[in-house]
């Protein structure tokens, strides 16, 4: 398995078209083709190859929320992919184990705050419930504690 800044060097001639800049986080911007690393967790060459992957599928933005999770799917598909050219081994369970986090998130925004029946999204950040029909509003809260709001 190669350096972590070695992988990041051999990135940066491969795909010349990504910027690779460092930041507090792991993340992918598409707005600025960038795909942003943590210096201070530099061993988490599979987190660096998945963001990479939504650079090369070129994500965008989501309307849905479970849309997120099928972009985080592809994502981590790819970044297995990917990681057959740079001698980086992503198990199974590594997969997994980012997938439940978005699984997670999803199925904490969707349960009704009212009945904990499971609800569905029915606008921009918010959720409607099919048991009782209650309606509230979420944060974006994929880096942040979930809030759910009251719609009246």
């Amino acid at each position: 398995m190669p350096s972590t800044h070695s992988l990041l060097a051999k990135l940066e001639t491969d795909f010349p078209h990504l910027s690779f800049t460092a930041g507090d986080r792991f993340s992918w911007s598409p707005s600025a083709h960038t795909v942003f690393y943590d210096k201070s967790d530099m061993e988490n060459e599979s987190i660096l190859l998945h963001e990479l992957a939504h650079g090369v599928l070129e994500h965008r933005k989501y309307s849905k929320d479970v849309e997120l999770l099928s972009l985080e799917s592809a994502a981590w598909e790819k970044a297995v992919e990917i990681s057959a050219s740079y001698d980086v081994t992503i198990t199974d369970d590594t997969v997994q184990d980012h997938l439940d986090t978005y699984r997670q998130w999803l199925h904490a925004r969707s349960t009704c705050t009212q009945c904990e029946a499971t609800g569905y999204q029915s606008g921009k950040g918010e959720y409607t419930c099919v048991a009782c029909s209650y309606t509230w509003r979420v944060n974006e809260a994929r880096i942040c504690a979930l809030r759910r709001y009251s719609i009246k």
